[in-house]
């Protein structure tokens, strides 16, 4: 799961974009763990997953707003 780029989400198809997001939930999940347990080795790890949440959440939320105006 190595996307970034907003381009590269807004290509995706929806039911691709509901896989990553949750794997990406999963991932955050896990991260926070560690991060309890004090064993999270890159702490940026944590911050770039929430943005790609946050990302993936606005591209439904904008393709869902754009399908009610058709």
């Amino acid at each position: 799961m190595k996307v970034t780029k907003v381009s590269e989400l807004r290509d995706m198809s929806s039911d691709q974009l509901e896989i990553i997001l949750k794997e990406a939930k999963e991932t955050l999940f896990h991260l926070r763990l560690q991060a309890r347990m004090e064993r999270l080795d890159s702490p940026s790890e944590l911050k770039k997953n929430k943005r790609l949440i946050a990302k993936i959440l606005t591209l439904k939320s904008l393709r869902s707003k754009t399908q009610e105006h058709k």
